[in-house]
């Protein structure tokens, strides 16, 4: 089978900072439903979840809509890519064993139609702020991760997604920081120090900064940070000759 390679990250699906977010979960579904004649492959770059953290025969109530709709995309033939952020690190094996999909923990470097992607969700590539890695520290570390376990799963739940909650909305708006430029912006950084040893990257693609953006590194290198799916409603296709970043319009 051959087809439309899409990506897309971001959506933090059941953030107690998202007003709309039945909608939003039947705007991502929509999508995916439209594109599901299209798609050769889809990869999810992070963060579709506010919180997802799977207790051995438990999992997050809610999200059928979408939960349902990657089952039906990977029982139809179509790859599905699932890369943990740092909202869903937490993930042990129900969405690769129900779902279908296949899980990465690390960046990413593929050769599409024969084009080389460096994918990444991007949390800890180049972040300078201490107070980040060493909450991301703890949020990795398998001995924190036991002893949250032994958490009832409804006072787990409630920690996390009101932990995620704070977390945005403590920023300005309760949005991200613009665009930094690129001296400042950590993920154009590291995609430019990452290139002086790997050269033969066509495309470097990132979520975790919920900012749009592409961006020509050199005459063959462009790198794509894919906004969001609370505001944006972005995602990158590549069709194997060329690559966009659009906006889903529903019944556009």
């Amino acid at each position: 089978m051959t087809g439309n390679i899409y990506f897309l990250s971001d959506a933090h699906l059941g953030s107690l900072a998202i007003d709309h977010r039945r909608m939003q979960e039947r705007r991502l579904v929509n999508f995916l439903d439209s594109i599901k004649g299209q798609a050769e492959a889809i990869y999810l770059l992070g963060d579709m979840f506010d919180f997802w953290y799977e207790y051995g025969k438990v999992v997050p109530k809610g999200f059928t809509r979408f939960l349902g709709k990657l089952s039906e995309l990977t029982d139809n033939g179509v790859e599905v890519h699932y890369f943990t952020g740092n909202h869903d690190i937490w993930a042990y094996g129900y969405l690769e064993e129900e779902c279908g999909v296949t899980l990465h923990r690390k960046p990413l470097t593929t050769e599409l139609h024969g084009k080389t992607f460096f994918l990444a969700h991007g949390d800890g590539l180049g972040d300078p702020d201490k107070k980040f890695q060493f909450i991301r520290g703890i949020f990795h570390s398998k001995l924190c991760q036991t002893l949250f376990t032994w958490l009832h799963p409804d006072l787990g739940m409630r920690f996390g997604l009101n932990w995620a909650k704070h977390s945005r909305l403590k920023r300005p708006d309760g949005q991200e920081l613009p665009y930094l430029g690129e001296d400042k912006e950590y993920l154009v950084r590291f995609a430019k120090e990452y290139l002086t040893e790997h050269r033969d990257i066509d495309f470097l693609l990132f979520g975790h900064r919920h900012i749009e953006l592409d961006l020509m590194l050199s005459k063959q290198t462009r790198m794509m940070i894919l906004g969001d799916w609370i505001n944006t409603f972005t995602y990158a296709v590549y069709d194997g000759e060329h690559l966009f970043m659009e906006n889903y319009e529903e019944g556009a």
